[in-house]
């Protein structure tokens, strides 16, 4: 269900990788869109720390699979349903919306294995950028960035510095041996066996209950306690989800496994 999203060299959304430069792009735009198609089949979106008091309102949050996990908002239960998004790729309601979403089409990225710094990237493909009438230049007559750019540049900064935050805050976890196997039973009305969710990572509790008064101390004096707290209050959430696939007609069929 919740496995890390993968593919063999881009990131989830992004079609294509090209550097942003002035020479040339220099007539390009950006600008806004109301609808995301990319998004409309994606049910779990990568996730900072720095968002977990803020999406657990909204998502359940998991942690992924694999050796490398990695926090995830649950916008669907199931591979290719997102209950917050329409066939159109419209957001139908009001909830927060992960910065890993709002980054795009733009991210920070090596231009080469050997590189050191980060070049501003940008998915050539998205239709929210590239030679418009309308929108934002990002570079202006004489090839200096523009307000526009400087503002997804700083967004890209701190989305960066989010992640290697919530790296800390995984090594953290992990090393603790705090992530188990998760699994969620949800029994639908009338049906004889309840849907078992698995396939995702959770805080284990009663590993969690057996740390030391001083590691206790620790991460409620860092914000580690308050960010696991958010993370199983959340996982209430998953019912509602479901509820919400049963509504809009995506819920699995009976006997279905994830």
């Amino acid at each position: 269900m919740a496995s890390a999203p993968q593919q063999p060299q881009l990131p989830l959304f992004f079609n294509d990788l090209m550097p942003l430069n002035s020479q040339d792009h220099k007539t390009y735009r950006t600008r806004s869109i109301d609808a995301a198609p990319w998004l409309a089949k994606a049910h779990a979106i990568p996730l900072t720390v720095d968002e977990f008091v803020q999406a657990q309102r909204n998502f359940p949050i998991v942690f992924s699979s694999g050796e490398n996990p990695l926090p995830l908002a649950l916008m669907g239960l199931n591979e290719g349903v997102n209950t917050f998004v329409d066939d159109a790729g419209k957001v139908t309601e009001q909830v927060y919306l992960p910065a890993y979403i709002r980054r795009y089409p733009f991210m920070l990225a090596k231009l080469k294995a050997e590189a050191t710094d980060l070049s501003l990237m940008f998915d050539p493909t998205s239709e929210a950028i590239g030679e418009f009438d309308e929108g934002e230049r990002l570079f202006d007559d004489e090839g200096n960035t523009t307000d526009a750019t400087k503002r997804v540049l700083e967004f890209c900064q701190h989305f960066e510095q989010s992640a290697q935050r919530t790296q800390a805050f995984l090594t953290e976890i992990k090393n603790a041996d705090l992530l188990m196997d998760g699994e969620v039973a949800i029994q639908r009305e009338g049906e004889e066996n309840p849907f078992v969710y698995r396939g995702f990572k959770m805080v284990d509790q009663e590993k969690l209950r057996e740390i030391s008064t001083e590691k206790a101390a620790e991460w409620n004096k860092n914000g580690i306690m308050m960010l696991i707290n958010a993370h199983i209050f959340s996982l209430e959430l998953m019912r509602v989800i479901f509820a919400r696939q049963v509504q809009q007609g995506t819920a699995p069929k009976p006997n279905a496994q994830a």
